[in-house]
């Protein structure tokens, strides 16, 4: 038997997609609904603000303060009564006498001064001295040059009687070769001054100055005929054993 209905007639085969459609379409309806807003047309104030109205500020009533005027100063007090006491102590007044000088008063004549010219010590270096000073046994010495080689090896035989070689080893010192500087000085008449040594050891220094503080005198220096100071170096050197 055939069917009487028309197969393109048949609505239930494309049920599922009207119910997609349909149902889109009622989501969105409800969103518009839900976010739906109206708003009061009594809330809105249509009044316009008039610029040319002034403004009545009332300004407060202030009351200035008038500081008083500082009190007047007290009085002084009054002054103490002094008491004058007459003066009984005579002062003697000073009489200035006048310095002027009459023109019948004789002028006492004065006698002529005479200064006392004091010679300075003038020291001359042994190296450039015209006349060196003469140690005793050089005076047989013809030149300058040779009296001041005679002097050096005086001095130094003398020095080397006199040291005391021994006195390194007492103070303990290490071996080796020990220097002495020493200086003095030959015054205007002859004598040995102004000794100063410089070594080591102060001991050593003590036996320099001993030793030389017993130079013999000499003839002082000249220079240009006159007695001058004349200053003398010389090293002291030995050798400390072990």
């Amino acid at each position: 038997m055939k069917p009487k209905k028309n197969p393109k007639s048949d609505v239930s085969r494309n049920s599922s997609l009207y119910f997609a459609v349909g149902l889109a379409l009622m989501l969105g309806i409800t969103y518009m609904a839900i976010n739906y807003k109206t708003y009061d047309k009594t809330d809105v104030i249509a009044d316009t603000l008039n610029l040319d109205d002034e403004l009545d500020e009332e300004v407060p009533i202030t009351e200035q303060i008038v500081t008083p005027p500082p009190p007047p100063p007290p009085p002084p007090p009054a002054p103490e009564i002094i008491e004058v006491v007459e003066d009984e102590v005579e002062v003697e007044e000073t009489v200035i006498e006048s310095t002027e000088v009459e023109m019948e008063t004789e002028i006492v004549e004065v006698e002529e001064v005479i200064v006392d010219e004091v010679e300075e010590d003038i020291e001359v270096p042994f190296s450039v001295i015209e006349n060196v000073a003469v140690f005793p046994g050089c005076e047989k010495e013809k030149t300058n040059a040779a009296k001041k080689k005679c002097m050096n090896d005086k001095v130094n035989r003398f020095i080397g009687k006199k040291f005391n070689t021994d006195l390194a080893g007492d103070l303990g010192l290490p071996p080796g070769r020990k220097r002495i500087f020493v200086q003095f000085k030959v015054d205007k008449s002859g004598n040995i001054t102004n000794v100063v040594a410089r070594g080591p050891h102060p001991g050593l220094e003590r036996e320099a100055k001993r030793v030389i503080g017993q130079l013999p005198k000499m003839q002082p220096g000249k220079q240009r005929g006159k007695a001058v100071v004349m200053p003398f170096s010389i090293p002291i050197v030995f050798q400390v054993q072990d």
